[in-house]
């Protein structure tokens, strides 16, 4: 009884420092052991491994591909027309020893800030590289000034045991107060040919407006002439006519005209008139040659 009072907690604190010496690195981890700051083992593979109970401790890393978004930066090309530039890295930890041996116990936060200090330069010196314009920048060329900026971040990140796998832009912006002047640029711009437009389009409608005009004038003109023609040709006629009706019975000719002044003057609109009734006008309606009227009682 007495012996398993004693084997109990030696069995307890064995099984204790076995549990604490075992560790599971999984595949997607990388994995250093530590013995008081110093790297005393290298893990890469997944799997079951074994370390000394307190003394060493493991460091776990993420062997994926991380991705890294940098700030903004104004980068001036050769046509010095200035670009805020916003791009991202993917990257990987390549060398977990040399990783730790930069970095320290500053981790990812550090070795990121250290990295973005490695891309924002070298992405200022290609953009800004003799030959390289906004154009250029913005035109599909850019893909080998990102090859360009990937290559030469690579070389510099080896140091920290990152292998940089591809750099690029996100963003291409134009700086706010160039942005103001380029849009008032583009307005006026707009508006300028906004008003050749309207100046086009309204020198076009007058020259359809006089066209127009003048069409109608020579329209109304034939009109007016062959008007003038057919009326004196049909005066002309009717004139014919009556010569020769008055050629036949002049008489007749005379009746007819008496009528006509008496439709034409006995009208309702002619509410009064004052006329003696033996003048001429009534010839036909109560004279010597009329019978229209009876003669006057005495």
């Amino acid at each position: 009884m007495k012996r398993m009072v004693y084997i109990i907690p030696v069995l307890i604190v064995a099984v204790i420092g076995l549990l604490s010496s075992i560790f599971i690195v999984d595949e997607r981890q990388r994995a250093l052991v530590l013995q008081f700051g110093q790297i005393r083992q290298v893990i890469e593979e997944p799997g079951l491994n074994f370390k000394i109970p307190i003394v060493q401790q493991v460091v776990y890393y993420d062997d994926r591909i991380l991705s890294l978004d940098t700030a903004a930066i104004e980068v001036t090309p050769s046509d010095d027309r200035r670009l805020v530039v916003d791009a991202f890295a993917r990257y990987r930890i390549n060398d977990v020893e040399q990783f730790r041996r930069a970095v320290g116990v500053g981790g990812m936060r550090l070795a990121e800030e250290r990295l973005e200090g490695i891309l924002n330069p070298q992405i200022r010196a290609v953009l800004g590289s003799e030959g390289v314009t906004s154009n250029t920048i913005l035109s599909a060329d850019r893909a080998q000034l990102m090859a360009r900026i990937t290559t030469q971040a690579r070389a510099r990140a080896l140091s920290l045991g990152l292998e940089v796998l591809d750099v690029r832009l996100k963003q291409t912006n134009l700086p706010t107060q160039n942005l103001d002047a380029t849009f008032s640029r583009m307005r006026a711009e707009r508006e300028r040919e906004a008003t050749d437009e309207r100046a086009r389009g309204e020198e076009a409608a007058l020259r359809v407006r006089a066209q127009a005009d003048r069409t109608v004038v020579e329209l109304v003109s034939e009109a007016n002439r062959e008007a003038e023609i057919i009326r004196g040709e049909a005066d002309a006629e009717r004139n014919r006519i009556f010569a020769e009706a008055f050629g036949q019975d002049p008489e007749f000719f005379e009746f007819y005209r008496s009528m006509t002044a008496y439709e034409r003057a006995l009208r309702q609109q002619n509410s009064t008139m004052v006329i003696s009734p033996d003048g001429e006008f009534f010839e036909y309606l109560g004279g010597s040659r009329g019978t229209l009227l009876p003669p006057a009682q005495e």
